[in-house]
């Protein structure tokens, strides 16, 4: 067995999947042009930002709640739907931004 080549770790081998799946379904990656990095280093500075203020009103709603086991996981179980809806709101954009169409906003 011959170690001409280094091996490749995990990550490696797995962006080559992507890669070669995205070629057969026609979706080729293409480089971002310098508004779109713009765009998208802007979104994610907003969601950046919604994610810290829902972090800082959940954690005032928790030291009100702390005595009601109850309201507390139905307060937590709030708190961990609005950060999946702003993170899924930047992936969306995120893939609307390369795909050259403007984001929903």
């Amino acid at each position: 067995m011959s170690h001409d080549k280094p091996l490749k770790s995990a990550f490696e081998l797995a962006m080559e999947k992507l890669r070669h799946s995205d070629r057969q379904s026609g979706e080729e990656t293409r480089a971002l042009t310098a508004q779109q990095k713009k765009r998208i280093a802007a979104l994610r500075q907003a969601a950046e930002a919604k994610l810290a203020e829902i972090e800082i009103l959940h954690r005032g709603k928790r030291a009100e709640a702390a005595s009601d086991a109850a309201a507390l996981e139905k307060l937590e179980e709030h708190y961990a739907i609005d950060r999946r809806r702003v993170q899924s709101k930047l992936e969306s954009d995120i893939a609307r931004v390369r795909s050259g169409k403007k984001p929903a906003d």
